[in-house]
């Protein structure tokens, strides 16, 4: 029997369906809700202040960079590029000095410590002398 071009329609329209769906999915739609390198910069950013004990030695500053993040991600859902930009990068500035000021309360905290140290084995060697 021969085929006719009635009977190959119906495979044609759905493949053409089909090929419309995928090439629905794979739209700059989707690629433009990826986020940014500098959102990803950002995220990064808290989370290394995160890991530094911010929330313990700089909570103030880890939350002003986390809610800063947010307001980017939010403004990047909306596709206002410049607003995500400029908060991301403030974001990753804000969780940088929570992280710097985080080191620095460790860093201190250490000194402090081996200060302590120092002058109790000084006392220590004053008493010996004296015996």
């Amino acid at each position: 029997m021969t085929v006719s071009f009635a009977q190959i329609r119906l495979p044609l329209y759905v493949m053409v369906a089909a090929l419309a769906s995928a090439v629905a999915a794979t739209s700059p739609v989707s690629a433009q809700t990826a986020p940014t390198p500098e959102l990803e910069t950002a995220q990064q950013a808290v989370q290394r202040a995160e890991q530094a004990d911010a929330d313990q030695y700089a909570p103030e500053a880890l939350a002003v960079a986390r809610q800063t993040l947010i307001q980017a991600q939010a403004a990047h859902s909306k596709r206002d590029r410049r607003l995500a930009l400029d908060l991301a990068l403030r974001a990753a500035a804000d969780a940088d000095l929570a992280r710097a000021r985080s080191q620095e309360a460790v860093a201190s905290a250490e000194l402090q410590h081996r200060q302590n140290e120092v002058a109790e084995l000084q006392r220590r060697l004053g008493q010996e002398a004296r015996r």
